[in-house]
């Protein structure tokens, strides 16, 4: 947003949550261009340092941007700096943000990446926006405002059999522990027993963008962060999903996994993952 406008709307009092969702979005969009000009060749490394230097680089190169214009919409905001972290929040208002989601794909040269930033408000989602540089889709969603596609509304999917659906799950992070990697196992033989087709792939936000758009039924995921949950979670159920954990639970940050699923499927997938 250009400063005159900010300016403006400073000037006429605290800005909805509407209007903060519009500069999020463009937040989003300005960090995500400059994410889109690192993009290109595979980026060599050969110890788990160089990889992580890499994966900082991106970080710090998309931050540079989010940060003061976040920063600038709620300066009483607070930072979660920990992209990995999960769990509650203390009270007040958070930016949750991941401004290289899928940040090993864009190394790797895979276009499955975005850069997504969360208002949290006494632990709830208030708005989230995801940006997708390479197809130049925004992904948006104010909580009791749905969710939205470039501005044309979402819905999940209307299928009402497992069998039918076309389903996800992705890896939390790298280095989980044994327990949780045999528990993802046994939950995607789990699915290729009763869904159509099973996908397998990072970053969770983009699985998610796909069940609120209604193009796959149902996405879970064994532990998480706040990051790569949250604003899927919100797309999702403004887009009229439904969110629990693996068993059926309500779900929190805190919980140990995540279902979202379109309502005719939603059962069925707890069944499938409660076996």
């Amino acid at each position: 947003m250009p400063e005159s406008i900010q300016d403006t709307a400073t000037a006429a009092g605290p800005a909805s949550d509407a209007d903060l969702l519009a500069q999020t979005a463009a937040a989003v969009r300005a960090a995500g261009s400059v994410l889109r000009e690192r993009f290109g060749d595979v980026v060599r490394h050969q110890t788990r340092d160089e990889l992580m230097s890499a994966l900082a680089a991106n970080d710090d190169a998309a931050l540079d941007v989010l940060r003061p214009r976040l920063s600038r919409l709620r300066p009483d905001a607070r930072w979660v700096e920990e992209e990995l972290e999960g769990g509650a929040l203390p009270p007040g208002e958070w930016w949750v943000v991941d401004p290289a989601e899928g940040n090993v794909n864009h190394l790797h040269g895979l276009p499955e990446w975005a850069v997504t930033a969360t208002l949290v408000r006494d632990n709830q989602p208030v708005l989230t926006a995801v940006h997708l540089p390479l197809t130049g889709q925004t992904y948006t969603a104010l909580a009791g405002a749905g969710a939205h596609l470039d501005g044309l509304p979402l819905r999940v999917s209307e299928t009402t059999t497992l069998g039918l659906g076309i389903v996800a799950t992705s890896q939390a992070r790298p280095d989980e522990d044994e327990a949780t990697v045999r528990r993802v196992g046994a939950s995607i033989t789990a699915m290729l027993l009763d869904a159509l087709v099973v996908r397998t792939s990072v970053p969770a936000t983009l699985h998610l963008l796909n069940v609120a758009a209604g193009r796959i039924d149902a996405f879970w995921q064994f532990a998480g962060a706040r990051a790569d949950l949250l604003p899927g979670a919100l797309l999702v159920t403004e887009a009229g999903g439904r969110i629990s954990d693996a068993e059926g639970r309500p779900w929190t940050p805190e919980s140990g996994s995540l279902l979202a699923a379109a309502p005719g499927v939603h059962a069925e997938a707890v069944a499938t993952l409660s076996r």
